[in-house]
């Protein structure tokens, strides 16, 4: 039998967290509710919740509906505590938005990316950051933190181990932009931070079982197994862009062939099987709106190959849910016929059974949200208590 032990202030740390993340999830909600769905007794949610309240991380509202006493007053998570930073680094271009403690947009900002070097990046980043750190209004606790996606494997530290799309490799972004900026900085694949954004404020809130893929300069998945985010067994599940579809493809930046992000992200802009007359989704977007057949055409292939990845996922995974995010995500009017056909014709009858594609609710946000989030739950402090193996 294992026994778990800790010390009055890890418990306490424990149930506080417990009862923030419910007030957030269930607001407004009385005391007595709180109560109810933690399992803690009405006098630790009482003394617990006063410290919130003092601490500016919970408000008040007017009175609910009364059981027969007093009306109880109401619990309302204050996302104005504070607010935090998201960034992306695509290929092409940067993207941030500033975002308040419950993940609602403030300010946004973007520049193009031209320059891969370390330092010329880390530059863009940290002035990208300044700006919109100048846009934050008055709030308790200010920045509370700086969550950035990158397209590449990050470890636990936010050392970019390799990002072949960048020409990265043993990058130790996090340090680097802590010591520039001096907040906190947590890095994660793009992918993963996808994920997180739309499972906590887009498409797949009501998933537990969830793939999402982030279709842009590459491909990447963030995979949600039993409501939590699946790193494998060292932390660089999801790559699957270098999934091979074609056993005799083309070259890959990775070292292999026939990568599934040659075919389906907007890698495959370089295929002279169409003339293309722009390689930027966004400029894509707007010939196909025109009635450009070459770019229509092209679109309705990528989708396509989109579902061939898809299936071969769904079927290794069995999800609940399939989110399709990123830059790609704009272009659903052209990719999501094929992309559907496919799957429907080739995935396991059972696994496609109750099993849905969405497009991301947040567009080409998932990931900046994604990160902001990380940086947030960072600052709100989650407490996991993990049994040790004997």
């Amino acid at each position: 039998m294992t026994t778990i032990t800790g010390d009055q202030s890890l418990v306490k740390r424990i149930n506080t967290s417990l009862i923030l993340d419910t007030i957030r999830r269930h607001a407004p909600i009385s005391r007595a509710s709180v109560s109810e769905l933690t399992g803690l007794n009405k006098a630790t949610v009482s003394n617990l919740v006063q410290e919130l309240l003092n601490n500016h991380l919970v408000q008040e509202s007017g009175p609910g509906a009364s059981s027969g006493g007093r009306k109880p007053r109401l619990l309302l998570f204050n996302g104005q505590a504070g607010y935090a930073i998201g960034l992306e680094l695509r290929v092409q271009q940067m993207t941030a938005v500033l975002t308040d403690l419950a993940g609602r947009i403030v300010a946004e900002d973007e520049c193009p990316l031209e320059q891969h070097d370390t330092d010329s990046v880390t530059a863009g980043m940290v002035a990208i950051v300044r700006r919109l750190m100048q846009k934050a209004p008055q709030s308790p606790y200010g920045i509370v933190g700086i969550g950035a996606g990158v397209p590449g494997m990050v470890d636990g530290s936010g050392t970019v181990l390799f990002a072949p799309n960048l020409g990265w490799e043993m990058v130790p972004l996090s340090q680097l932009l802590e010591e520039e900026l001096g907040l906190p900085v947590t890095i994660d694949n793009e992918a993963n931070a996808g994920a997180q954004g739309e499972l906590r404020f887009g498409a797949g809130r009501d998933a537990r079982h969830l793939l999402y893929i982030s279709a842009g300069s590459g491909i990447g998945s963030g995979i949600i197994i039993n409501g939590e985010l699946y790193k494998g067994a060292r932390g660089y599940a999801g790559e699957s862009g270098h999934m091979t579809i074609e056993s005799e493809g083309r070259s890959c930046s990775c070292g292999n062939r026939g990568c599934w992000e040659l075919y389906a992200s907007e890698k495959s802009y370089d295929n002279e099987e169409f003339a293309l007359p722009s390689k930027r989704t966004s400029e894509l977007i707007s010939y196909a709106r025109q009635g450009h057949e070459d770019t229509i055409r092209h679109f309705y292939k990528l989708g396509h190959y989109l579902g061939v990845g898809i299936t071969n996922l769904v079927n290794g995974f069995n999800p609940q849910s399939v989110i399709i995010g990123g830059p790609l995500s704009d272009a659903r009017a052209w990719l999501e016929d094929t992309m559907q056909q496919v799957v429907a014709q080739r995935t396991l009858p059972y696994h496609r059974e109750r099993m849905e594609i969405r497009f991301a609710e947040l567009g080409s946000r998932s990931t900046v949200i994604g990160a902001a989030y990380s940086a947030i739950s960072q600052f709100l402090g989650p407490v996991r208590v993990s049994m040790p193996m004997n």
